[in-house]
C-alpha cells in the first residue's frame, strides 16, 4: 500500500458521539504497552503522528486516521497497565463496547498482542468481547524484534492455544523496529477491506 495523505479526522471522547462515515474502517485494539501507536504509525509509513508515550494508556481517545481518503485506521483506547480508576477504565471499556457496536463501517479488527508473552486475562476478555460482537480479529504478535527468530514458532503457537484461535485466522508478527510484517500487513487490508468494497 502506498500511502500518499493521513488525516487524524476525528478525535472521539468518552461523551463524544461517533461519526457517520462513508469510508470502511479498521480498528486496532490492544494493552496499553503493546506498542500500537507504533504499528499505527508504521502502517501510515509515519514517524510519530500516533503520538507515542512512555506513559502506558495516553490513547484515551478513538482516533480516526483518514488513510489516502480510501479507509479509516481507528486506534481504540488501551486497555491494562493504564494508572486511570476503574470508572474511567469501564467509560473506556463502555466506549470501545459502542463503537463495535454501532459502527456502520467497521470491516476488520486487529488485536495486538506482545509476542514474548502469554495473552494476558485481559487479552483474552478483549479477544472474546470481539467475537461475542460479530468480528473475527486477526492477531498482530508485536515487538518481534525482541525474541530470537528460532523462538517464534513456539510463542505463536501459546498465542493460538491461550485465545483457542480457529486455524484460520492469521497471525501476523510485527517488528516496529526493522518494520518486519508492515509489508503482509498492507497487503491483507488491501486484500481483505480495499479490493471487497470495489466488488460490492
Amino acid at each position: 500500500m502506498i500511502i500518499k495523505s493521513v488525516n487524524l479526522e476525528t478525535v472521539c471522547g468518552i461523551t463524544s458521539k461517533l461519526p457517520d462515515n462513508t469510508l470502511p474502517e479498521v480498528a486496532f485494539a490492544g494493552k496499553s504497552n503493546v506498542g500500537k501507536s507504533s504499528l499505527i504509525n508504521a502502517l501510515m509509513n509515519r514517524k510519530s503522528y500516533a503520538r507515542i508515550s512512555a506513559q502506558p494508556g495516553k490513547t484515551q481517545t478513538i482516533n480516526y486516521y483518514n488513510i489516502n481518503e480510501e479507509l479509516y485506521y481507528v486506534d481504540l483506547p488501551g486497555y491494562g497497565f493504564a494508572k486511570v480508576t476503574q470508572s474511567v477504565k469501564e467509560k473506556w471499556g463502555h466506549m470501545i463496547e459502542n463503537y463495535l457496536q454501532t459502527s456502520k463501517q467497521l470491516r476488520m479488527v486487529f488485536l495486538l498482542i506482545d509476542i514474548r508473552h502469554k495473552p494476558s486475562k485481559n487479552d483474552v476478555v478483549m479477544y472474546d468481547w470481539i467475537l461475542h460482537n460479530g468480528y473475527r480479529p486477526v492477531i498482530i504478535a508485536t515487538k518481534l524484534d525482541k525474541l530470537k527468530r528460532s523462538q517464534v514458532p513456539k510463542h505463536l503457537k501459546e498465542i493460538r492455544t491461550e485465545l483457542q484461535m480457529d486455524k484460520e485466522t492469521p497471525i501476523f508478527p510485527f517488528s516496529a523496529l526493522s518494520k518486519q510484517g508492515r509489508d503482509e500487513i498492507w497487503d491483507f487490508i488491501e486484500k481483505i477491506v480495499l479490493e471487497k468494497e470495489e466488488t460490492e
